[in-house]
């Protein structure tokens, strides 16, 4: 079994393992990073590229020059990005709950009598639309 990289202070180690996320289920490779920068952009591998196996998230961080720098922050960035799905997914969970709350609940009885009064203000206009009765 492998552990989280040894730069990652405890408290973001805590917060991954929290979220479930196992360093196993992570590729981690260093590539060229891309932008200006010249030579030394070029020449050094210090863009930090994660990706958790299980839900497909990519991160990619060349916030800075150091190699290091970037892999604490892409680690830091890929526990945020897992935590806003979760979050996401449970809003959404909530939010079709509350819907369906709504949709089946009993009617109040001012709202009842909204709704009568209303029908029948209906069918008084329909009412005048019909042929006259001395046709």
């Amino acid at each position: 079994m492998s552990a989280f990289p040894d730069i990652l202070d405890p408290a973001l180690r805590q917060r991954l393992f929290s979220l479930g996320i196992r360093p196993e289920d992570v590729e981690e490779k260093f590539v060229r990073g891309t932008g200006p920068g010249g030579q030394k952009i070029n020449k050094t591998s210090s863009t930090v590229w994660l990706r958790h196996g299980p839900t497909g998230l990519e991160v990619r961080c060349q916030d800075g020059r150091s190699q290091v720098w970037n892999r604490v922050q892409a680690w830091a960035e890929l526990g945020a990005k897992l935590a806003d799905r979760r979050a996401t997914a449970a809003a959404q969970k909530q939010s079709a709950r509350e819907a369906q709350r709504r949709r089946t609940r009993q009617k109040s009885y001012g709202q009842k009598v909204r709704m009568i009064e209303g029908k029948k203000h209906r069918a008084k206009i329909k009412h005048t639309r019909q042929r006259p009765s001395d046709w």
